[in-house]
């Protein structure tokens, strides 16, 4: 039978970094769309987000490993963080190299990743032990 008490430190970290990720995430569309849409400078700002996009990644790995153990919680939010870390690398190196046929795409899913963990990490689901009490 899985733990079901998680401590509430380590999905406040959680939280606070994906929350974080997704918020950098959300930029780096919006910095390209501003690069296509005729802003040139945005496309420094881009790179320069990528990077601190990147060591959010690495924040978020951390943090998915402290809600797993010791954090009692579900270990595959660290695994999605390791392979949004991977894919965000991967993303990078496309960009610089101008391989947009796979950095575009690449990016629209590393978005939808980072919110659907955004979104389970928000979610009440995600501390059983407040929904637990709250049935008591």
């Amino acid at each position: 039978m899985p733990n079901l008490l998680v401590r509430p430190w380590t999905l406040v970290v959680f939280r606070a970094v994906v929350t974080c990720e997704a918020a950098l995430a959300l930029g780096q569309a919006v910095l390209a769309g501003s690069f296509l849409s005729g802003h040139y400078g945005a496309l420094d700002l881009h790179a320069l987000n990528a990077a601190a996009t990147g060591l959010t990644a690495v924040a978020q790995v951390v943090a998915g490993l402290l809600l797993w153990r010791p954090g009692g919680g579900p270990s595959w939010p660290l695994l999605a963080a390791v392979a949004l870390f991977g894919a965000e690398a991967g993303q990078i190196a496309m960009g610089y190299g101008r391989v947009l046929a796979v950095h575009v795409p690449l990016g629209v899913a590393i978005i939808a990743c980072t919110f659907l963990i955004l979104v389970w990490a928000w979610r009440p689901a995600a501390c059983p032990n407040r929904a637990r009490e709250e049935r008591i």
